[in-house]
């Protein structure tokens, strides 16, 4: 085997969220396309729901020291990640009068921290080698006001900024930055509580996870710093 095979053969991929719909349909689609695939999740169960020869890591990346630790580990044990993709989000309703300090907090912590402690973790693998790309998971209320969820659209507003942020303070070293931004996805969770109205106009996880795949791959070597929306029809 050559060099240039073998570096192919070890393009590591991590996804973080990877029990869930988006994060696991994301693995698969990163595995198909040739990367090796490390799925980290907090949970153990949905983990095993990954496709067989995606290696796992169980943790809880919202925390920062959790996160480094788990992506060392990843880097010594499997290769230097040269994708991350965080899927890791929560959801929150609630109008800005009625939001308590624990509820922002929450948003902020796991929809905001997790992006920037992965990302910390992450780029001192992707700068040595001189390139990387990653892809976090807005949302819609990120970009516009809604009413109803004001903890939850100010923590993807904030992701939509820091997105922008890292665009320019890493893509002079060869790291593009960029995010998809649902209105609704159709999960399995979310069908749990969605009108049959709102399903009917709700995104499967399987587009969104070939965008993904996209932003991640050399074809989108000249996008960074986009926040591409995935509203659906």
């Amino acid at each position: 085997m050559t060099a240039s095979q073998q570096q192919e053969r070890t393009r590591v991929a991590i996804v973080a969220g990877a029990g869930g719909d988006l994060g696991r349909a994301t693995a698969l689609r990163l595995a198909d396309a040739g990367f090796t695939v490390v799925g980290v999740d907090r949970n153990q169960d949905e983990l095993g729901k990954l496709a067989p020869g995606i290696r796992t890591e169980i943790g809880d990346v919202t925390d920062p020291a959790v996160a480094r630790t788990v992506v060392d580990r990843i880097a010594t044990e499997v290769g230097a990640p040269e994708v991350l993709v965080n899927t890791i989000g929560a959801f929150h309703l609630g109008d800005a009068l009625a939001t308590t300090p624990e509820d922002l907090r929450l948003m902020l912590d796991v929809n905001l921290g997790t992006a920037l402690w992965l990302t910390q973790a992450v780029v001192p693998y992707m700068s040595e080698r001189g390139s990387g790309a990653i892809v976090h998971v807005a949302a819609r209320p990120g970009l516009e006001p809604l009413a109803g969820m004001a903890a939850y659209g100010l923590s993807k507003a904030g992701l939509v900024h820091l997105v922008r942020l890292l665009d320019l303070e890493l893509r002079p070293l060869g790291i593009r930055v960029n995010a998809v931004a649902p209105q609704q996805l159709a999960t399995s969770k979310t069908r749990l509580f969605l009108t049959p109205e709102q399903l009917e106009h709700a995104v499967p996880p399987e587009p969104v996870a070939d965008l993904i795949v996209y932003l991640a791959g050399d074809a989108a070597e000249p996008v960074s710093g986009a926040i591409v929306p995935t509203y659906g029809a």
